[in-house]
């Protein structure tokens, strides 16, 4: 490595209010204190005001992700990078792969690759294994998947859990308050394999039973006008409350007493992460990289995807047992500052990121 900074190039998809745009934004805030020159560049980045986007350095270049028009804007964007190219590429996703592999192979620059989630069932995943160096997965169970579904080689694929902020004091306000109605709340990209319409069928069932309750849906997305339908059908429209115009989920989920993370696949569920460092207790279903974090009945609930009725009794269960609710909520907060804080992942991070380096500056000619 040179003895400047070395500079990564983040390559991002669409930023949006989720797990894997909060994991790019972290990235380019913390990886300037590690000693890396950090830029990113995306397709959009309207959720980000403009002065967040200047300090981070975020290009947004319209139409990258295009199938045509996307060719263009790389072009373009290659023309920049090529007289002072990054010493590496960081693909936040496999949504960014194309793009990213394309500058990659153009720069002669090496790229890592960070997995969120798992692959669609017809998905084909092609790694440009000349110019990668490493994949990061977010839970051992997206590595899993991922070597399975792949000819990859086990050692080229690390896991490095995503990273929260820790909390700040005024979020860690004790969960159901006095002479306050309790709020059970969920929240993430509004998008059929999150299961909210499952969330919603125990928000029915809770309600049935006579207890007062609101229920909270924060987010955006394809599934938001299926769900208020769904709300409308069971009846139950004037107890939930959609929030989707949002910059972060921070107020959302310091409103929560209770949060619901219902997916039907998950990598790990940084929402809820952030839920957790909130001190808020969770209910989660049974998949994926939920279990690096929660454990059933220490930090946390867990319940089978698919099943509003066993939901609803698990949101029942702490909706009598407050103390019980606390206590869950306090170590999941313990666990998830012990285990999953921001600066862990991001010394990891610049870890691989160093190790590429040192072994691209070993390769080059004496």
């Amino acid at each position: 490595m040179s003895e400047v900074e070395p500079s990564v190039l983040l390559i991002a998809g669409r930023f949006s209010v989720r797990g894997s745009c909060a994991y790019s934004l972290r990235l380019a805030e913390h990886l300037p204190q590690r000693g890396f020159r950090t830029s990113v560049v995306c397709p959009d980045a309207r959720t980000l005001d403009r002065e967040r986007r200047r300090e981070l350095h975020i290009d947004e270049l319209s139409h990258l992700d295009w199938p045509l028009w996307g060719t263009v804007v790389r072009s373009i964007l290659l023309r920049r990078l090529v007289a002072n190219p990054p010493d590496l590429i960081h693909i936040q996703s496999r949504a960014a792969l194309c793009q990213g592999m394309w500058l990659s192979r153009h720069l002669q620059r090496p790229f890592i690759l960070t997995v969120h989630d798992y692959l669609q069932p017809d998905e084909r995943c092609r790694i440009d294994t000349k110019w990668c160096r490493r994949i990061i997965a977010v839970s051992d169970s997206v590595r899993a998947d991922l070597l399975e579904r792949t000819p990859l080689p086990e050692g080229l694929v690390t896991v490095i859990h995503s990273g929260v902020d820790r909390a700040s004091s005024c979020d860690l306000l004790k969960v159901f308050k006095p002479n306050r109605v309790p709020v059970v709340g969920t929240a993430g990209p509004l998008e059929a394999v999150k299961g909210f319409p499952f969330f919603l069928g125990a928000a029915a069932r809770v309600l049935a039973t006579g207890r007062e309750v609101e229920f909270l849906i924060a987010g955006a997305g394809p599934e938001e006008s299926n769900l208020r339908r769904l709300s409308r059908e069971l009846g139950i429209n004037d107890k939930v409350t959609f929030v989707p115009n949002l910059l972060d989920f921070d107020d959302a989920l310091a409103a929560m007493d209770v949060f619901v993370l219902p997916s039907l696949q998950q990598g790990i569920g940084t929402i809820m992460l952030d839920a957790m460092a909130m001190g808020r207790p969770v209910i989660a279903t049974r998949v994926g990289g939920v279990y690096c974090a929660v454990h059933d009945n220490e930090t946390g609930l867990l319940v089978p995807p698919s099943n509003s009725e066993i939901l609803a009794e698990r949101i029942v269960e702490l909706l009598d047992d407050q103390s019980k609710a606390q206590a869950i909520g306090s170590a999941g907060r313990e666990l998830v500052e012990r285990d999953f804080g921001v600066n862990g992942m991001i010394d990891q991070t610049a870890a691989v990121y160093r190790a590429v380096l040192e072994r691209a500056t070993a390769l080059q000619p004496a």
